[in-house]
């Protein structure tokens, strides 16, 4: 399993046990069983099978989050998050490759739009590269990628003291003598 990091927002960055398996269904795996335990579904995958009594059960138990792939455009499907977001113990947000970085707009509308204030973790491509600004719009928890170190992503949290700009974590630090 992928290395994890937790960051709550009011916390400090630590490296936790990852009990969450990623589904990635692919064209004609779609009616494939889930595997037991705490599993993250495709996002699409879940709309075409939230009905089910047995997903609903194990939603139920939280043991289903979901995940959005690139292409998933939240704000179409307003109504399913919004009462998703009672099942869900975590959503998490796919990057496929380190260089698609629409997932950063999926996590701040999330948080911002959706309110949600429940696990909002990176996937896929994670690299050390993205966690600050990933941290910033939103995300508090981070599936690295495996041949990244996550001795050295912790160290990122804790490069910088002052943030000059609006974040959602805390509010933009105020520079002195500004205040006139």
């Amino acid at each position: 399993m992928p290395k994890l990091i937790s960051f709550p927002k009011n916390g400090t960055a630590s490296l936790v046990k990852n009990e969450w398996q990623v589904f990635r269904a692919t064209e004609g795996e779609e009616a494939a069983a889930l595997p037991p335990g705490k599993v993250m579904v495709p996002f699409t995958w879940w709309l075409t099978r939230c009905s089910r009594p047995e997903f609903i059960e194990r939603a139920k138990k939280g043991e289903i989050g979901i995940w959005f792939a690139p292409e998933d455009d939240v704000l179409h499907h307003v109504n399913a998050i919004t009462e998703g977001e009672k099942l869900w113990p975590v959503i998490g947000v796919d990057f496929p490759i380190f260089r698609d970085g629409r997932g950063f707009s999926t996590g701040a509308l999330l948080r911002e739009r959706f309110n949600w204030n429940g696990e909002l973790r990176a996937i896929g491509d994670v690299l050390i590269d993205q966690l600050l600004q990933l941290a910033r719009v939103g995300f508090d928890a981070f599936a690295l990628r495996n041949d990244q170190n996550p001795d050295v992503a912790i160290k990122q949290f804790e490069l910088y003291t002052v943030n000059l700009q609006n974040d959602w974590r805390a509010d933009r630090a105020q520079l002195l003598g500004a205040q006139k």
